[in-house]
């Protein structure tokens, strides 16, 4: 695909990867054009993408990719994309669990949604944003390749699932351009605070507990978000159509929760009894992810940011950036924190 100058079609950029992405290709490519169709749930935020509000490259549009009338507005009224990239999902095992349907509509229906335009209107390549979770739990030492077989755990992951499949078979019926990544745990700046670093940074600067689940024996590989923003950029350009990428930082050591747990105890000058245990395991809660990235990596990628150094940059953005989060942590955040956590 062209790198000159390319109309790219951003769906659920409001969220952490994709507004972490946007910022990205915006930096890099300067005659690209990027449109965020993102329905600014609970975790999307028009903040992430501030910078370029006045952007005569940049352009939001309000909307939900499960309404089918919206997207093919939104692809008529900006002419033809180079290549639609989905980021839209409901992506947060703990909600899955009592909201089920509502992951089950945006992550698979949507998609289908999506799909449906890309055939239609031929859109030339079609990106699906998915994650290791498809993959479930997997006994050290193996690693998830692309071609294994989705064992998804909860609800979530399930959902994700059942996009990818609905990705695969538009691909293997229509002979759709479609490429499929899976990512493995993100973090860095922008990130929610539902999920763990983020959650566990912004209380420990409220000088509140962590709640740590089951002593933090879960294994998760960490990928800085700016280092999976550059292999999705790879994949966009240089990607084989019909293939899937597994992107990971293939950490080593592999860490465990309790590790990053300590370690940001550490940079904070904190002791163990800031460490609030939650009993037993979530429903639906792995044990140990692990990707094998070899195939992304022959393309010419590697992860350059490692873990203790993107921690780092990761709480001194927190640190410098109270006002982002803390007006997150005040509103509907409150309700779920005290539903999933001081209730236990």
């Amino acid at each position: 695909m062209s790198v000159s100058k390319l109309k790219i079609l951003i769906t659920g950029g409001a969220g952490f990867i994709g507004s972490n992405f946007i910022h990205y290709l915006l930096k890099t490519y300067v005659n690209y054009k990027i449109v965020n169709f993102d329905k600014l749930t609970y975790a999307g935020n028009l903040e992430n993408l501030q910078d370029f509000e006045n952007d005569k490259r940049y352009a939001f549009v309000q909307g939900d990719i499960c309404d089918i009338q919206k997207v093919r507005e939104v692809v008529q009224q900006y002419g033809k994309f180079d290549a639609i990239i989905n980021f839209a999902a409901e992506t947060h095992v703990d909600r899955s669990l009592t909201c089920a349907g509502s992951f089950i509509q945006t992550d698979i229906f949507g998609a289908f949604v999506l799909l449906e335009a890309v055939k239609d209107l031929q859109i030339p390549r079609f990106i699906q944003i998915s994650t290791d979770e498809v993959y479930g739990d997997i006994d050290f030492p193996k690693k998830s390749k692309e071609t294994d077989k989705l064992h998804p755990s909860s609800p979530y992951s399930a959902s994700k699932a059942g996009g990818d499949l609905q990705v695969l078979a538009y691909q293997r019926t229509y002979n759709l351009p479609v490429i499929i990544t899976r990512s493995t745990n993100n973090y860095g700046p922008y990130q929610y605070p539902e999920k763990l670093l983020p959650l566990f940074i912004t209380n420990l600067l409220e000088g509140k507990k962590v709640p740590l689940y089951d002593q933090g024996t879960q294994i998760r590989d960490w990928i800085y978000v700016e280092d999976n923003c550059k292999a999705l950029d790879l994949v966009l350009h240089k990607g084989v159509l019909g293939e899937i990428y597994n992107i990971g930082a293939e950490n080593k050591p592999e860490i465990t929760n309790l590790e990053i747990t300590q370690r940001l105890l550490r940079i904070f000058q904190k002791d163990s009894k800031q460490i609030e245990p939650v009993n037993g395991l979530r429903p639906g809660h792995d044990q140990r992810y692990a990707v094998d990235s070899a195939k992304i990596r022959a393309l010419g990628w590697q992860p350059e940011v490692d873990f203790e150094q993107g921690l780092q940059i990761t709480v001194d953005w927190y640190k410098n950036n109270k006002k982002w989060w803390q007006k997150i942590k005040s509103g509907e955040f409150k309700e779920y924190y005290q539903k999933h956590y001081q209730s236990k």
